[in-house]
């Protein structure tokens, strides 16, 4: 069977990170790109399983040498996708998770259109702004500069053409089970072709 690169993107808040890990725990055989970044490892991040630390001097190297799938710069720090572990994955037919950006969802469907973006949504601005709040780990200051970006990556992801469906997290479990429904009709569809 034919792999498939699954997309998910959100704005900060959205519960994207959540509904990411369920996806790899309920679809079988499935990977999660683990991104490269330059930012500060925290004391709750796992190296190689949450990211792979690198500083800007190997992050460089990383792009010269070709080995990233797409990288973008993200309130001062970098992320990327490494392309080797995503097309071993993809020739063992595995649904290969990718939590990036909308920047990052419109590098790689330029260089993998057989990609499937999905966009996790709010269901109102109101309730993203009171979970950015909720989640009580950054300044009135951030929260407001991270409300304004989620405004802004929301009307770019609807006009960009990365995406192939809108998923509202308007009740987490409902939302999974959504984007469950909608990979194993791509992987149909992908299979009868």
């Amino acid at each position: 069977m034919q792999g498939l690169l699954l997309i998910v993107s959100g704005p900060s808040g959205v519960g994207k990170t959540t509904i990411t890990r369920a996806l790899r725990e309920r679809i079988e055989g499935a990977a999660f790109s683990v991104s490269a970044t330059t930012r500060a490892k925290t004391d709750a991040d796992r190296e190689g399983v949450d990211y792979h630390f690198v500083d800007l001097a190997e992050f460089d190297r990383m792009i010269q040498a070709g080995e990233l799938l797409e990288w973008a710069e993200v309130f001062g720090n970098k992320y990327a996708t490494p392309r080797a572990p995503i097309e071993r994955h993809l020739a063992d037919g595995r649904v290969v998770i990718l939590d990036i950006d909308v920047k990052g969802a419109i590098q790689v469907k330029a260089a993998m259109p057989g990609a499937f973006g999905v966009f996790i949504v709010p269901p109102d601005e109101g309730v993203l702004l009171e979970r950015l709040r909720d989640r009580k780990r950054d300044s009135e200051e951030t929260i407001q500069r991270r409300f304004s970006e989620a405004k802004r990556e929301i009307a770019e992801a609807k006009a960009c053409g990365a995406y192939d469906a809108f998923v509202i997290n308007d009740e987490l479990e409902r939302a999974i089970g959504e984007i469950l429904d909608i990979v194993r009709r791509e992987q149909a569809s992908r299979a009868r072709e």
